[in-house]
């Protein structure tokens, strides 16, 4: 018992009692000013609202979160023809308005915006044969047109490959979208043609329709035309060789037509 009353003694002395007291002040006010400092480092309680930058042009990105206290970061671009260059097409995090979450001071929203110009490789077609060619310029969404050029080698295959008039090597970047020729060789020989019904056509009509024949040649004769207006107003009078119906000429064959401005119709 005197054991007892000894230590119940000590520990309900005067300096144990401070220093009890002094440990709980110590305790109490490491833990307040521990959340002041989380508070102030963390931002805590904060409720910025994120606003909604889809549709807006990236040159406005600035002022729009000027005051909000954030900030932006372009991550990419992405091809979308339909917008203007440099529209936010994506953002992260999702606008408030939209996903209900709101953020702290300081927070990078991070865009995707719009480019109109998507390079594509061009490939190298020489060679390859018409219909694989246009397969792949379709799967890599380049358009084209299809020329055609005498050749006996290469008949149904790719001659030459060209861009804005000039050859193109495979494994060139261009815009895709981009218009490619494609000259096809084409064995044209022995192969009968019918002749066109050229009468009463004005010149430039005569060698359209010459022309849409693929391998057949024009030549014009007209005494009276002296100026550009009498060559696009003189109508066909005759032509050879002759026309008349199931009549035929051989791929290769020049069609000659007379033609006047003083044409009468008869």
């Amino acid at each position: 018992m005197g054991l007892l009353k000894k230590i119940g003694g000590g520990i309900w002395s005067k300096m144990f009692l401070i220093n009890i007291s002094l440990i709980i002040l110590l305790y109490i006010g490491g833990i307040f000013i521990l959340h002041i400092f989380l508070k102030k480092t963390t931002n805590f309680g904060q409720r910025i609202e994120v606003p909604n930058l889809v549709g807006e042009n990236q040159n406005n990105l600035k002022n729009l979160i000027a005051f909000s206290g954030l900030t932006y970061q372009v991550l990419d671009s992405l091809y979308d023809p339909t917008k203007v260059a440099g529209t936010v097409l994506e953002q992260t995090p999702t606008a408030s308005k939209i996903s209900g979450v709101y953020v702290k001071e300081g927070r990078v929203v991070k865009v995707r915006v719009s480019k109109r110009t998507q390079l594509v490789e061009m490939p190298g077609l020489v060679d390859k044969s018409q219909r694989f060619a246009e397969g792949i310029l379709n799967s890599r969404d380049f358009r084209y047109k299809l020329d055609y050029k005498p050749s006996i080698e290469a008949n149904g295959a790719v001659i030459e490959q060209l861009y804005k008039g000039k050859q193109i090597t495979g494994g060139t970047k261009l815009p895709i979208g981009s218009k490619i020729t494609l000259i096809i060789g084409r064995n044209q020989a022995g192969v009968a043609v019918q002749i066109p019904d050229l009468y009463g056509l004005t010149i430039l009509e005569a060698k359209a329709r010459v022309q849409g024949m693929g391998a057949v040649a024009f030549f014009t004769i007209c005494p009276t035309c002296v100026t550009s207006t009498d060559s696009l107003n003189a109508l066909v009078e005759s032509q050879s060789p002759d026309f008349f119906e199931g009549a035929m000429v051989l791929a290769g064959t020049t069609i000659s037509v007379f033609a006047t401005t003083e044409f009468n119709g008869q």
